[in-house]
């Protein structure tokens, strides 16, 4: 009963962070549309732009991606985004977006209260931790379920970087 209320009040914590104004997005759009629509994705949105990925995110999917803000990128060492949107890099930069991917949608539910681990689009494995709030390879999910036509969003506060980087 008590691992019950902890699961239902961890999910009721996540879907009243998803609402949050700035993220409140119309799933009409497709992944790239709401995160575009959101603001604060900018940095994401050129690296994918610069990956060759918008045309992925834009497929019926579903998707689901653990998506950093501006300010999770300007957190990396400096320089560091600046070279993976170099086009000598484009391969390196895929594949740090991509592991910031799983493919179908997952929503925040399904995440609370459990541990485990899930196959990024890059081909890695990413830890999921949702016993206490959610926490993604380390990052914590600042904004989860923000629904879009082709999948879902949980915006997170770190950039991961896969294990081989």
């Amino acid at each position: 009963m008590l691992k019950s209320l902890t699961a239902a009040a961890a999910a009721l914590a996540l879907a009243t962070v998803a609402f949050t104004p700035a993220y409140a997005a119309d799933a009409k759009g497709d992944i790239v549309a709401v995160a575009s629509g959101a603001g604060q994705f900018k940095t994401l949105l050129a690296a994918a732009t610069a990956a060759g990925l918008v045309p992925t995110l834009q497929s019926a999917g579903p998707f689901t991606v653990f998506a950093p803000t501006d300010a999770a990128f300007a957190a990396l060492p400096a320089g560091t985004v600046e070279t993976l949107l170099k086009p000598e890099n484009k391969k390196q930069l895929a594949s740090v977006l991509t592991y910031h991917v799983v493919a179908g949608k997952t929503m925040s539910t399904a995440l609370a209260g459990k541990q485990l681990s899930v196959t990024t689009v890059q081909g890695a494995s990413l830890a999921i931790d949702g016993r206490n709030g959610v926490t993604v390879g380390g990052a914590k999910v600042i904004a989860a379920d923000v629904a879009a036509s082709n999948g879902v969003i949980h915006v997170i506060d770190k950039v991961l970087l896969p294990p081989a980087m």
